[in-house]
């Protein structure tokens, strides 16, 4: 398993764990981890976005910490917020975090999020001018999620 899978993986636990809320010291996490504290912060940035259902902020001094929040645990509500926060492009790294996620928390299955993935990918996309694609992309993703509702 990737280190980045294993941070989210540990993230997402806490958050089940705690209500939705986690708090992390990020030094102290990492530590824990066994990796270093610019790791902890690629997986917020990419896994942990608003786009994902998620908030997150940080404090510096006096100890600081990171606070995750988990915007809802009702799948429909969670899945309605991913695609009303989605922009009109949407990158395929993007998409699939976002899919990760959502299967990690059991709001699709595996079968599905690996259709809608296939649905975007660049292979499928290869005749949409690759200036155009990653719009494309975004209005097939939101449509697909929906429909996973």
């Amino acid at each position: 398993m990737k280190i980045s899978e294993m941070i989210a993986r540990e993230i997402l636990s806490l958050l089940d764990e705690q209500d939705g809320i986690a708090e992390i010291k990020r030094n102290d996490f990492a530590n824990k981890l066994g990796c270093v504290p610019s790791q902890i912060n690629y997986v917020l940035t990419s896994r942990f976005s608003a786009s994902q259902g998620f908030i997150v902020e940080s404090r510096r001094g006096g100890g600081g910490y990171i606070k995750i929040t988990r915007v809802s645990d009702d799948k429909k509500a969670q899945i309605m917020h991913i695609v009303q926060s989605l922009g009109s492009e949407l990158e395929l790294n993007e998409a699939r975090s976002i899919l990760i996620n959502l299967c990690y928390q059991e709001y699709i299955d595996s079968k599905t999020a690996g259709l809608i993935l296939s649905c975007i990918s660049d292979t499928a996309l290869k005749g949409v001018d690759p200036a155009k694609r990653n719009n494309v992309r975004a209005d097939i993703f939101k449509n697909a999620l929906v429909m996973a509702l």
